[in-house]
């Protein structure tokens, strides 16, 4: 039953996760709270591990949160369920975006798609800033602002942007920069 339920579960996010990979987060985020397969903090790991290991981030993280929930099994079949809509929906698309891609309502849906799938991205990196960078329980439990932030975490990814727009380096150095130094930080 849990397979079936994986597959349906990747099968809409891969139906309406307009935008590309990170696109899917807001999907994987509601998984989390209506399932328990996996944590927000379960989900920062995915990324962490898609964005650093070749191909799509989409599949990675389908494939990542399949196997969490059920094995090997469960990879393989979240991975295909989040790719199959969109195979489907390509074949359908050219087998007649030629013939209606001069449509004003073609221009209009794609039009108002871009807006829709940077909010979407939008909101899944604020999600993954709160997971990597606020500690809610500290702040909670002290009352300062001082416990609010992650601070190491915080000091990184700002010096990590600032590096990377800077030196304009291949994003594998910074990802491998990142991971060295997390696990300085984590003794």
């Amino acid at each position: 039953m849990t397979l079936l339920r994986l597959m349906l579960e990747f099968a809409k996010t891969g139906l309406f996760s307009v935008g590309g990979g990170l696109a899917t987060l807001p999907f994987l985020y509601e998984m989390s709270n209506t399932t328990g397969w996996f944590s927000h903090a379960d989900i920062a790991d995915m990324i962490a591990v898609s964005e650093s290991t070749p191909g799509a981030i989409g599949i990675n993280m389908s494939t990542y949160a399949g196997f969490k929930t059920a094995g090997i099994p469960g990879g393989i079949l979240a991975s295909l369920a989040l790719a199959l809509p969109s195979v489907i929906v390509i074949l359908i698309i050219a087998k007649f975006l030629s013939k209606f891609r001069s449509n004003r309502f073609v221009e209009g849906a794609f039009y108002g798609l871009r807006p829709a799938s940077i909010a979407m991205i939008t909101a899944a990196g604020l999600n993954v800033a709160k997971v990597a960078l606020v500690d809610l329980n500290a702040f909670q439990a002290s009352g300062s602002v001082g416990d609010l932030f992650i601070w190491k975490a915080l000091i990184l990814a700002v010096i990590l942007f600032i590096g990377q727009r800077k030196l304009k380096w291949s994003p594998v150095i910074f990802i491998a920069i990142s991971a060295v130094i997390g696990v300085l930080f984590s003794f």
